[in-house]
């Protein structure tokens, strides 16, 4: 195999978005959809927030694509009001040794995020990865026929993988969220999962326009290597050509 070209998913899997973020992201983007869901300069019932949540979750994959179907809601208001902080950088947590793991990894790396691209850029700095990528896909570039495909679309991933010039069997994607992961491994890519960060409490959104994660303990046959840590994929390389 020659040196992969490695996908990281960013959230969760190069730090610990469960811990602070999250929940933040959790709060914006029901303040948000109330507002917008809500008559009459009322905001809606936080019931009828969390029916949207899941029935447009369920129906496309992502609650922003619902919202803007169904809402005309501009993605750069939603994404916006979901991502502001006070203070991001007081709110990151993550392993150190991170940028030597990239460092020592062959191959070209690329990060691919269902964020946005000013919150993605923001961290990534912070954690002093930035220079470790040779590209950065955030979710503003997520657009097959100019219509948005977040993750886990496989035209999304079909897309990036002729861009890239790089076959799907030489193509690695390192994630914690496994509808991306299945996804990927569907095209032929190598699939990493990493579960450290994975939400433990059932009432936490795993992501800003995804639903609870369940705590699985087996690692799914589309899964090719499970790993606690983004530190132990060189360990692990030889399982993933």
């Amino acid at each position: 195999m020659p040196h992969p070209v490695w996908l990281f998913d960013l959230d969760n899997t190069l730090h610990n978005a469960s811990h602070a973020i999250f929940p933040a992201i959790n709060t914006n983007m029901n303040a948000y959809m109330a507002r917008v869901l809500g008559k009459e300069g009322v905001d809606a019932d936080p019931e009828v927030v969390n029916a949207a949540r899941l029935a447009y979750w369920k129906r496309y994959g992502a609650t922003l694509l619902g919202m803007i179907k169904h809402h005309q809601v501009p993605a750069e208001d939603f994404l916006r009001e979901a991502h502001t902080f006070d203070e991001l950088t007081a709110m990151i947590r993550a392993e150190r040794g991170l940028a030597r793991l990239l460092k020592r990894l062959p191959g070209r790396k690329i990060l691919l995020t269902n964020a946005p691209r000013v919150y993605s850029r923001e961290v990534v700095r912070h954690l002093g990865l930035h220079r470790h990528f040779a590209g950065h896909i955030a979710i503003e570039s997520m657009r097959v026929h100019r219509q948005l495909r977040p993750k886990p679309s496989r035209l999304l991933l079909h897309k990036l993988l002729a861009r890239e010039g790089v076959a799907a069997r030489n193509c690695i994607l390192v994630e914690d969220t496994l509808d991306n992961l299945k996804a990927a491994k569907m095209l032929g890519m190598r699939t990493a999962w990493v579960t450290q960060y994975l939400a433990s409490n059932p009432n936490l959104r795993h992501r800003a326009d995804n639903l609870p994660s369940p705590k699985f303990t087996k690692r799914p046959v589309y899964v090719d290597v499970k790993v606690k840590s983004v530190r132990k994929l060189p360990a692990n390389l030889h399982r993933l050509r």
